[in-house]
């Protein structure tokens, strides 16, 4: 099992002001001594060219690779032109992705927004109701259809879309192997997030385990930001190594400890864990 450790710049910033610079956590993850640096895109200070290639060579000089890029789009629109809207987004971060060096994009499927506040999502664990007149297959069908349109592009950049086990349709297992299936394509495959199933979290791990070909490592240092699981990494890398995983397992801190300390006791963790 060849793992490499990566530090996604979302363990820095939590979508609240002041924003932390992408350039503050290439240099901490060198620091750090990991692998890759994974960018969240809305972390991003611009998508011109020369900021693109600033980053990237940024990450060569500290002998870091750019492992993947993390977007936000939702396919779970009744509206056609809405959906557009989110699959021009998507082509345009996959040809950001491939200026930037880098080989994957995080996924969502997108959700109902029945529930209108994050926050009342997460306390309803995820779970809200379809829009009045349409049904769950309504909506695997926007999602598949979307993702289909977007593999061309995927192929013409080298750029792999990974699917991840989020909020909407993807909060199950199953509803992730549903569009991967459907799809069934080299160009799609599964985004592990370890702290993203409420319950029977190894369960759920397992069941979608050798399907993934990236993974997010959640913790919680100073108690998270919407809730906090208590995990087995010691666990989680067994169920891992049961099916042969080899790839990034990039730290997404979402605790409310100081980055500064919880960012390296974090992959302290994930070494030992892992055996890295």
């Amino acid at each position: 099992m060849s793992i490499q450790l990566g530090i996604s710049s979302y363990s820095y910033w939590h979508f609240k002001e002041p924003k932390v610079a992408i350039e503050h956590v290439i240099d901490e993850a060198a620091r750090l001594e990991v692998s890759g640096v994974e960018i969240l895109h809305r972390q991003m200070d611009s998508e011109d060219n020369g900021y693109l290639q600033s980053l990237k060579r940024r990450a060569f000089l500290n002998g870091l690779d750019l492992i993947c890029l993390s977007i936000h789009q939702d396919f779970v629109h009744p509206e056609p032109e809405l959906r557009k809207q989110h699959i021009d987004h998507t082509l345009r971060c996959i040809e950001l992705a491939y200026k930037l060096g880098i080989p994957c994009i995080r996924l969502n499927s997108g959700r109902w927004k029945t529930i209108a506040s994050f926050d009342d999502l997460m306390d309803a664990r995820g779970n809200e109701p379809p829009v009045s007149g349409y049904t769950e297959d309504d909506a695997f069908g926007w999602c598949i259809e979307s993702i289909q349109k977007c593999l061309d592009k995927c192929a013409e950049c080298g750029v792999t879309l990974a699917l991840e086990n989020h909020w909407g349709l993807t909060r199950t297992p199953e509803g992730v192997l549903r569009v991967i299936d459907a799809v069934n394509s080299p160009w799609l495959v599964g985004l592990m997030d370890t702290g993203n199933f409420r319950e029977d979290l190894y369960e759920n791990l397992e069941k979608m385990a050798k399907y993934v070909r990236f993974v997010q490592a959640k913790t919680y240092f100073g108690g998270g930001e919407w809730y906090t699981l208590e995990m087995d990494y010691n666990r989680i890398a067994q169920i891992l190594k049961s099916v042969n995983y080899s790839g990034y397992i990039s730290l997404e801190m979402e605790g409310k400890e100081d980055p500064a300390t919880a960012v390296p006791k974090s992959i302290a963790l994930l070494k030992s864990a892992f055996g890295l």
